[in-house]
């Protein structure tokens, strides 16, 4: 990963991030972020060369300043892979690439377009486990419903599906690669190379409908812009509704007294998202670039420098939320995480996202009144970039 533009700070400068590792932060971070947010809310971290910022309300500042901190520099991680797309452009660029695959995801149109589709995927999913005592959740549920409604929307049948996951995981794993300071592999770009052949098929079928025949009649952006924008949807489709859903599933099993007033009263179910949200949010950091020298929480940040915004940190700041390490549905202010980010780069699918998760899992504990975990597999949630349990399984029989 490239230095700092002012070579980083002076040594000692950022004590508690001179000693921060990757592993740390892909496994559980939680106890060294609450250092660095009460000492050090922006500090250097050497292995990321660049900032971290860890404190609620400079995570604020951060991603909703496009001025002052910008998606749009040539190392932004997603950018390497797709090309420029909604998630890496900023200004009249950003607001041209995602106005035409807006309409589809405001909330009157996520419920008509989608809800009965998830609901119908959630149970054909669920039939198929009715019979076993338990099953490994994220990819035998989870990770196939966000796929099945993403490809959907997309324009692919249901027999691609396995061919989508596959080019997913390897464009998630090149974004993860890049992140942690390696370089792009070949399995990404390769994967990329297949996904835009597929997509650009789906555009040029003038007999189906798709988001991506949608935006590409708009005439507002080029097909390389369709298709780069269509990989940002899946990203956000496929990788943190999965997380989502698992995330939340996990935080509901592992806090009994808590499903059961999730089982007693089914409103409290998006309170349980939310607090699962907050405490692991699927996508834990976002990235930006200092587009000029400026400050920010005492730290002085030269112009190019990596601005990495922890939305894991933010979302567990004690000036926000009381007592921020307890999962809790009584919680007066459950809204105020920063899961679906904020400012221009809001997630773009937040309403069909939620309504995934909250379908899934009431489908869920509807049919397998015993659910619980298999506590001899339990997997804890991890991930540098993006955050959730390797596996998830899960037991319903005796």
């Amino acid at each position: 990963m490239p230095l700092s533009a002012a070579g980083g700070p002076p040594a000692g400068a950022f004590p508690i991030g001179a000693r921060v590792r990757l592993r740390q932060l892909a496994g559980d971070p939680h106890a060294v972020l609450a250092r660095l947010r009460a000492s050090e809310p922006v500090s250097w971290i050497r292995p990321l060369e660049g900032w971290l910022v860890t404190r609620h309300d400079l995570a604020l500042t951060a991603v909703r300043d496009a001025d002052a901190f910008t998606v749009d520099d040539p190392r932004f991680s997603t950018g390497q892979v797709i090309g420029p797309s909604m998630l890496s452009l900023d200004g009249e660029a950003h607001a041209r690439h995602r106005a035409p695959f807006s309409p589809p995801f405001k909330p009157r149109a996520v419920r008509a377009r989608f809800a009965a589709p998830v609901t119908a995927e959630a149970d054909a999913l669920i039939d198929r486990l009715r019979e076993q005592p338990g099953a490994e959740l994220r990819r035998s549920f989870a990770g196939p419903l966000a796929a099945r409604i993403v490809s959907d929307a997309l324009g692919f049948d249901p027999a691609e599906d396995d061919s989508l996951l596959g080019w997913y995981d390897a464009i998630v794993a090149g974004v993860t690669e890049i992140t942690a300071g390696e370089r792009l592999p070949d399995s990404a770009r390769n994967a990329f190379a297949s996904l835009s052949g597929r997509l650009q098929a789906v555009i040029d079928d003038s007999g189906r409908y798709s988001l991506l025949a949608a935006a590409s009649a708009a005439a507002t952006l080029t097909q390389e812009e369709v298709i780069s924008n269509a990989a940002v949807l899946l990203f956000g489709g496929i990788e943190t509704t999965e997380g989502m859903i698992c995330n939340a599933i996990l935080a509901l099993l592992s806090h009994p007294d808590a499903l059961a007033r999730v089982r007693a009263d089914p409103a409290l179910l998006e309170r349980a998202i939310d607090e699962s949200l907050r405490l692991e949010p699927a996508a834990a950091v976002v990235d930006r670039y200092a587009t000029r020298e400026i400050e920010l929480g005492g730290a002085r940040i030269a112009a190019g420098d990596l601005v990495r915004v922890s939305i894991a940190a933010a979302n567990r700041d004690p000036t926000v939320f009381q007592d921020p390490d307890r999962f809790d549905l009584d919680r007066d202010n459950p809204r105020r995480h920063l899961a679906f980010a904020h400012g221009p780069h809001v997630c773009l699918g937040v309403h069909l996202a939620r309504l995934e998760a909250r379908t899934a899992i009431a489908r869920l504990l509807e049919t397998f009144p015993g659910i619980r975990l298999d506590r001899t597999r339990v997997e804890p949630v991890c991930g540098l970039v993006f955050r959730k349990p390797r596996t998830l399984y899960a037991l319903w029989g005796r």
